[in-house]
């Protein structure tokens, strides 16, 4: 599961933003906004769209499911010159991640959380930072209930 780390330089995306918690999960909303409205974004990096997290500091330290946080459905931009109306503008900024593969559904992926924050993280010589956590959808993607389904998890580490 653990691929690599690897130091992200700072990165600009557009796209859409929730409220959300693991109990009541929004996020299918932000996709719906964002998927038919692809063909409108003129200065894309790369056809990848990302699916990210922002946690309050403390979040994992008093973790509960109905914890809120803010969910995204991105894609990444050039600039931004030629936004589309209504995106939101999101800069993620540069850091270390580890970068870890999630394979099958999204039903199964507290069994990668599990792994990453229970096994992997205690076991290693990084802690958690204090920046957005990402999934990339690439081109091995294909579709949250998929078993075949394969998409990259970004953890902040310092």
């Amino acid at each position: 599961m653990f691929l690599r780390t690897e130091l992200l330089e700072q990165k600009k995306f557009i796209g859409f933003s929730t409220k959300t918690s693991l109990a009541n999960d929004q996020t299918a909303n932000v996709w719906r906004q964002l998927m038919p409205r692809l063909k409108e974004v003129k200065n894309l990096i790369s056809s990848d769209l990302i699916s990210l997290q922002v946690y309050d500091y403390d979040y994992f330290d008093n973790f509960l499911p109905t914890t809120v946080f803010t969910k995204y459905a991105l894609i990444e931009v050039k600039n931004y010159d030629l936004i589309p109306a209504n995106f939101e503008k999101f800069d993620l900024p540069a850091g270390n991640y580890a970068v870890f593969l999630h394979k099958g559904t999204s039903a199964e992926f507290p069994k990668t959380a599990q792994y990453i924050y229970a096994e992997w993280l205690p076991k290693s010589h990084y802690k958690l930072d204090d920046r957005p956590h990402f999934e990339v959808l690439g081109d091995n993607y294909k579709g949250h209930e998929n078993p075949e389904n394969e998409e990259e998890v970004w953890i902040p580490i310092k």
